[in-house]
């Protein structure tokens, strides 16, 4: 979910021509759901093999990395590990899914796919298998993998610091948070995404998190207060009656203290949450090297596990390794 700062971020748009050859620590979990959210049948039906076991992920995982490799860009997946203790959503987002699991029956049921197809996108549900395939096809791919120990885009964002990463790739605004340089959101190569029951047109944005702080004339701390006012998934919601621009207003008044100028119904200390942002759990030793794709891997699971066309698979993967020779291996290492 992350935190709201879109009406306070300043964003450009970049085309993927301008991130050929870019690295980009992608948000792996942000992906993941947001598969298994929108692709699904009309009736709101994840996608699934002849076992029942749901696909969605992979399919829009396979297609979407294939479509950014032929472009050239060098992608670095990060996963997320253990929460902080105090992360609300978690417990919040399961009683969520579970209420709009009953909505979505109960709408297929009664023939009305409009709304089932909205509840079944509400009632997404990453599993442990499914990461573990997620990893199994990125490594087929030839893709650094990188194990968070706790938040992915705190993970993405301190490599993009090191200079490691060009920048990270997320829809939510959280890595901004945590400081990386850059961020990229609506990395796609369609142009359009899908909102609710229609697709609207979207193109990569760029974040520069140093204009940010100059935009809203904060320090990478206030700025953390803010979102803290606003609310973040350790807050969901955040503070009752404060959105943005009078966040922004009390966070300019009173700086990073702004918070006890509210009534703070939260069993949190707001300074563990700013704290936790400015200085979260990160691996600091990990590796990356990009190599070719396995092809024979990567039919296998989709092919052979999760019963893909092999046609559309083996048509795919010829795009990619045509653009992966005219590159030359060297780019993979």
């Amino acid at each position: 979910m992350g935190v709201d700062l879109k009406d306070l971020v300043p964003r450009s748009n970049v085309s993927i021509d301008d991130l050929e050859g870019k690295k980009l620590g992608v948000d792996a979990f942000n992906w993941l759901y947001q598969f298994l959210s929108i692709i699904r049948q009309r009736d709101g039906t994840p996608l699934k093999d002849s076992k029942g076991r749901v696909t969605s992920h992979l399919t829009g995982l396979f297609y979407r990395t294939a479509k950014l490799l032929e472009a050239g860009v060098k992608l670095c997946y990060v996963f997320d590990g253990k929460p902080p203790e105090f992360k609300k959503v978690t417990a919040s987002r399961v009683k969520r899914r579970k209420k709009a699991r009953k909505a979505y029956e109960k709408a297929k049921a009664a023939g009305d796919y409009e709304k089932a197809y909205s509840k079944a996108m509400q009632s997404s549900r990453l599993t442990s298998q499914m990461v573990i395939d997620a990893k199994k096809l990125l490594e087929a791919f030839g893709l650094p993998v990188i194990q968070a120990p706790s938040e992915g885009e705190a993970q993405a964002a301190f490599m993009t610091l090191k200079g490691d990463l060009y920048a990270a790739a997320t829809q939510d605004y959280d890595a901004v948070l945590f400081g990386a340089p850059r961020v990229i959101r609506n990395l796609n190569i369609t142009g359009r995404r899908r909102r609710g029951n229609a697709y609207v047109s979207v193109s990569p944005e760029l974040v520069l998190f140093d204009e940010v702080l100059k935009e809203t004339s904060l320090s990478h701390e206030e700025l953390v207060t803010l979102a803290v006012l606003i609310g973040t998934d350790y807050n969901p919601g955040g503070v009752k009656g404060i959105g943005p621009k009078r966040g922004l207003k009390l966070v300019k008044e009173h700086g990073v203290d702004a918070w006890k100028e509210v009534n703070w119904d939260w069993d949190i200390n707001p300074p563990d949450i700013i704290g936790f942002f400015m200085n979260p759990p990160v691996l600091s030793d990990y590796e990356l090297s990009w190599r070719a794709p396995d092809k024979d891997k990567i039919i296998k699971l989709l092919v052979d596990d999760y019963e893909f066309s092999r046609d559309r698979i083996s048509s795919t993967l010829k795009k990619v390794m045509k653009a992966a020779g005219q590159a030359g291996l060297g780019e993979f290492l």
